[in-house]
């Protein structure tokens, strides 16, 4: 919860117009605490969910190992795997970026959108948001609790400027200033 204090305080600074979450409940408490300090409402939508895992869900990293050894390397190699039986990347990407991008339609011009999610599935929006094939969605490292992606739309579309932050973006001059 410290985690999220903090988040929420350094967010704030950005001055969101609309916060939309998962309405899972780390993600839903999180979000909770950028809505306390900012006073937006939180929208919770299911399709900002973490992917689900099917029966590899609640196991550790090496029970998955011990009984999905084939389908752990496959997975680990980059081929689309359905975990456990569970949702591929690009179906997560499916169903969570028409959410935000249904979101930053209400923004106001130059507003500021937060979206409070489970890693997984922002490493797909991210993927889908930049256009890159689902293959390196990977290349995307893991965000650390309560760390933050940023986009901003840029000349040719989304723009990745920042990934696992923990700070506030500082201005950058590049091929769009």
């Amino acid at each position: 919860m410290q985690q999220a204090q903090r988040a929420a305080r350094l967010l704030a600074g950005l001055h969101p117009d609309l916060l939309i979450s998962s309405d899972l409940q780390r993600a839903a408490r999180t979000a909770a605490e950028l809505s306390q300090v900012t006073g937006l409402e939180v929208h919770h939508h299911e399709g900002l969910r973490e992917t689900y895992a099917g029966e590899w869900q609640g196991l550790t990293n090496a029970e998955i190992r011990a009984r999905f050894p084939e389908q752990y390397e496959a997975w680990a190699q980059g081929e689309p795997v359905r975990r456990g039986g569970g949702e591929l990347s690009t179906e997560v990407a499916d169903r969570s970026v028409p959410v935000v991008l249904e979101a930053v339609q209400k923004l106001p011009e130059n507003g500021t959108l937060v979206v409070v999610s489970h890693g997984g599935t922002i490493r797909t929006m991210l993927g889908r948001l930049l256009g890159l094939d689902p293959e390196l969605w990977e290349c995307f490292g893991g965000l650390s609790n309560c760390c933050w992606s940023v986009l901003g739309r840029g000349a040719r579309g989304w723009r990745l400027l920042e990934h696992n932050a923990g700070t506030l973006p500082q201005p950058v001059i590049g091929d769009d200033t």
